[in-house]
């Protein structure tokens, strides 16, 4: 993994980080880092900042109109070049947008056989309706919005203004920790990607039109302005798509790559087929560790989202103490694994279910 550390290791960390934020929540402890049954996967990251850091404003939420060079591909119509120019906009709220313009660039950026869930209005909305993802959490939305002059929405871009690094799964305190030392400051940072979910996916969202090609330059152009006309430290774009990843660089983005461990069920008939995946010192281990919690008393119980009796407020008590999810988890949950010790909720967890699609 390539990761940008201007000083030794050694080092403190300065005071501006404190000691809370150096144990972040999507932390991998050492012996969960090399299982046997997981596969790496490259990840991948992209960052901008501006030469001059002054104090953060407030930014029009207008980012202008740009023209469009019209050229007649074959088999387009004259309907077909009615747009002359894409207007850029920036909304404090996914609401701001329609559910239908929205889903309709994210299915069109990604194609119906490879949809994301995590990008759909539903998901992002749930965040923000939730106050997981609002200015009081440290994620004020800032999505831009691409229309033609007919108000059609032709392009979206997922986007945050942060004042910290939670929930990103990236690790970059040793950035906020030189810009401290340089006598600058990091946050707030401008954020594009899903809140909470580390999970690779486009992040510029375009409409398939004959210029869908200029609104993908044109939103790269106006991310890469952005930090300067917020006067803020940088702009990150996090787990975009391989060909996003690319294209950006061309932009003058620096690229940094990551790891990622992907488990993948082997078709197991049964637990210890599992096991027998693993070196005999790992399957000892997990054994042990399985007989100490049967000892202590500990069950599970599987909610159904669509089951009628569901235990939500047993869900949300842990989420609160992480990402402050609330009274919009039906959005969101597909199913709920709680464990128990002697009639008492001790823990949950979350699983998102994702079918493929039948036509």
């Amino acid at each position: 993994m390539v990761v940008f550390n201007p000083f030794p290791s050694n080092h403190s960390p300065s005071t501006f980080l404190g000691k809370r934020q150096l144990r972040r929540l999507d932390h991998v402890p050492w012996n969960l880092r090399s299982n046997p049954v997981v596969f790496p996967s490259t990840i991948m990251a992209i960052f901008w900042g501006p030469k001059k850091i002054s104090k953060p404003q407030e930014l029009n939420p207008s980012l202008g109109s740009f023209p469009l060079i019209a050229s007649v591909p074959e088999g387009s119509s004259a309907i077909q070049m009615k747009p002359q120019k894409i207007s850029l906009s920036v909304v404090t709220s996914i609401s701001e947008i329609s559910a239908e313009d929205w889903d309709a660039c994210a299915l069109d950026a990604t194609g119906p056989e490879k949809f994301n869930p995590f990008l759909s209005h539903a998901f992002l909305s749930s965040l923000e309706e939730s106050g997981s993802a609002t200015k009081q959490t440290g994620w004020l939305p800032q999505h831009i919005l691409a229309q033609d002059e007919f108000k059609k929405t032709v392009g979206v871009v997922p986007l945050y203004l942060k004042s910290h690094s939670y929930g990103e799964y990236v690790f970059d305190h040793s950035w906020a920790d030189a810009f401290y030392r340089y006598g600058s400051r990091y946050y707030p940072k401008l954020q594009s990607c899903v809140p909470f979910t580390p999970v690779t996916g486009q992040r510029i969202l375009v409409r398939n039109t004959w210029f869908k090609e200029q609104v993908f330059d044109i939103l790269l152009s106006a991310l890469k302005d952005m930090p300067a006309k917020y006067q803020v430290s940088s702009l990150h774009v996090t787990f975009p798509s391989e060909n996003e990843w690319h294209r950006m660089k061309n932009f003058g983005f620096l690229q940094r790559i990551g790891m990622q461990y992907h488990w993948i069920n082997r078709n197991y008939q049964n637990f210890d087929e599992f096991l027998m995946d693993m070196k005999q010192s790992k399957r000892k281990t997990i054994r042990q560790e399985r007989k100490k919690v049967e000892g202590v008393g500990y069950g599970t119980v599987l909610l159904l989202a669509y089951e009628e009796s569901h235990d939500w407020p047993g869900y949300t008590l842990f989420s609160t103490t992480t990402c402050l999810l609330s009274d919009s988890l039906f959005l969101v949950l597909k199913t709920v694994s709680s464990c128990y010790s002697e009639g008492s909720k001790v823990s949950a967890s979350l699983t998102v279910l994702v079918l493929p699609v039948v036509s």
